[in-house]
């Protein structure tokens, strides 16, 4: 897709339209987590044309994610299922490898990670079983 420069009259035509396909983003869901792929942070650029074709650029949690062409296709179909989009591409990228941080606040609460950017809400790694005693000791 080529490079176009968006007027201020057009952003505001297309701001309804980048809501709707950002809400049918978050009805896509990592299979192995339970938050959806656009409050994972896995959607790394959207874009949206004039002429409305949607662009997306996206990652995965791991790049060896066993579920990349269901999630691919299943956020492409729910892209293309709103009304007023003519057509929706996504190129996957791991450019920028995903971590944590890229979470929204909605996933850190869904995750239990709400306190994680605080010292004391992470996870002493000294915490756990002692397994220098041997078993029923």
């Amino acid at each position: 897709m080529n490079e176009e420069v968006l007027t201020p009259e057009d952003v505001k035509e297309l701001a309804p339209l980048y809501d709707n396909v950002i809400l049918a983003l978050k009805q896509v869901y990592d299979p192995e987590i339970p938050v959806n792929i656009y409050d994972l942070g896995l959607i790394l650029d959207l874009h949206i044309s004039k002429s409305h074709e949607v662009s997306i650029t996206m990652t995965f949690t791991a790049p060896n994610c066993p579920m990349a062409d269901e999630v691919l296709a299943e956020a492409r179909a729910s892209v293309e299922d709103v009304p007023g989009v003519k057509k929706c591409t996504i190129e996957l990228s791991f450019d920028t490898p995903w971590d944590a941080s890229m979470l929204s606040d909605e996933a850190r609460l869904a995750l239990g990670m709400d306190d994680w950017d605080t010292p004391e809400g992470r996870p002493d790694p000294g915490e756990g079983p002692d397994y220098s005693k041997a078993p029923n000791t």
